[in-house]
């Protein structure tokens, strides 16, 4: 048990701390993951370019503080509100509310962002992600070409989407939890998230 232990966490430790979306050219820098904060917070750094962002969601199971570093930070909150932080201003949206981030600028913007608690599936959704879109596995936009890959990767990272998607979720969880017994989501891991 423990020669597992010290083996995983040797793993862990060789995982990149950085990873790029070679098609949008954002990066992660991971500052502090769960593992390492005893499941406390996932903390990442990223860097965005103009006009980057992500759709509109919500998360069931942790809330998301956003702290802009170097340029203005857009968040759209709900499906009206919109609020920009300068530079060393943050805001948290609690779970179960609708958000999303982008950068409104022509700059080049870098923000810290802090899940609490801690969600190892975030980090490694964004680890596989990053990773397809290497592979030339997901459009422009980095969407993912499967229909089981977006599946495993929404269910992995508490990541839901509003409108017609709240219908169609619970066929994208049989999906992803077919893909989970068939060992897809692990190959998907096994191979990115190292």
């Amino acid at each position: 048990m423990l020669k597992e232990r010290i083996n995983n966490l040797e793993h862990k430790q060789k995982m990149k701390r950085t990873i790029v979306n070679p098609i949008i050219k954002d990066t992660v820098t991971f500052i502090q993951t769960s593992e390492e904060s005893g499941g406390k917070v996932t903390e990442g750094e990223i860097t965005l370019m103009p006009g980057g962002g992500n759709p509109l969601h919500y998360h069931k199971t942790y809330s998301d503080t956003f702290t802009a570093i170097d340029g203005d930070l857009g968040l759209k909150l709900g499906k009206k509100d919109t609020k920009i932080l300068k530079a060393g201003e943050s805001y948290t949206v609690e779970p179960m509310s609708l958000h999303s981030f982008f950068n409104p600028t022509d700059q080049e913007i870098k923000f810290n962002v802090k899940i609490r608690p801690g969600h190892s599936g975030f980090e490694n959704s964004l680890r596989i992600i990053y990773g397809l879109a290497g592979d030339g596995l997901t459009d422009k936009n980095t969407v993912p070409k499967s229909i089981r890959h977006s599946a495993i990767i929404l269910c992995m990272s508490d990541m839901n989407l509003p409108g017609l998607f709240t219908f169609i979720f619970p066929l994208l969880k049989i999906i992803a939890n077919r893909a989970k017994r068939n060992g897809e989501e692990q190959k998907l891991i096994d191979k990115y998230c190292i």
